[in-house]
Formats: structure tokens, C-alpha cells, sequence
């Protein structure tokens, strides 16, 4: 195990307790997206599949800004599926990450993005159009 992967298992730990420090948990998380290692975004995305389906919103918006950090614009349609889930939560930090990323590479996300319009889960196609719209 590498010491990022060390240090993704504490995050991951820090997201499923309730008593972790919040401070603590966004600092370890701004480090693991320092480190540029794109090799973490497998685990990454896994994990925030696992956190969407255990209805942790704080640990959806935190892996989300964490795999947007480290993916790029590359990494839109995983956001936008784990973003057209309905966990009760605003979704603010997840839904600016989306933005600046359709910002950032605009021919790509319509590349990425344009697709999802037609999933056959229409919540899924829902977010895809809202994200497009963000083009510029």
C-alpha cells in the first residue's frame, strides 16, 4: 500500500465516523489532491459510489471535489451520476465542482456530457442538461 492509498483508507475512515474532526478530514483531503496522483481515482470512485449508496452526503461532496481535483474534467460523468442521486442535501460544493469543470474544458464536457443526455435513467439525463448548460 502506498502512502497515498494509506491515506485515502483514513479518509474514507474519517467520512464513516461521525466524530471525526471536520477540519482534520478536509485538510487530509487537500493533501491526497496535492499529491496529483491520478492513480487514486479508481479507489476514489469507488468509494464515493459506496458513499452515495450509504446516503453520506458530506462524503459525497467531499470524495467529489477530491476526484474533481484530481481527474479533471475527464471525471464529469461520474460526478454528474453520483450528483443526480437525491440525498436531501444542496449539493452547493458538488454542483460548483461540475461547473468549473464544464468551464474549464467546454468541448470536452460536451463530448462527456452529451451522451448522458440520453440515459435511460432520466434523472441521470436531467443532470447531464443542467451541467451543459454551464458551456460557455
Amino acid at each position: 500500500m502506498t502512502t497515498d492509498d494509506s491515506r485515502v483508507t483514513r479518509l474514507v475512515a474519517m467520512l464513516d465516523d461521525l466524530e471525526a474532526d471536520v477540519d482534520e478530514t478536509i485538510d487530509l483531503a487537500d493533501e491526497i489532491a496535492a499529491t496529483g496522483d491520478r492513480e487514486l481515482l479508481p479507489r476514489l470512485e469507488s468509494e464515493l459510489d459506496r458513499t452515495v449508496a450509504d446516503r453520506n452526503s458530506y462524503g459525497r461532496e467531499l470524495l467529489g471535489g477530491l476526484i474533481a481535483a484530481l481527474g479533471g474534467p475527464d471525471r464529469l460523468p461520474v460526478l454528474v451520476r453520483a450528483s443526480a442521486v437525491d440525498l436531501g442535501d444542496d449539493q452547493d460544493g458538488l454542483a460548483a465542482e461540475i461547473v468549473d469543470l464544464v468551464q474549464a474544458d467546454p468541448k470536452g464536457a460536451e463530448r462527456l456530457l452529451r451522451p448522458l443526455t440520453e440515459d435511460a435513467d432520466l434523472t441521470v439525463a436531467n443532470r447531464a442538461e443542467w451541467a451543459l448548460r454551464f458551456v460557455p
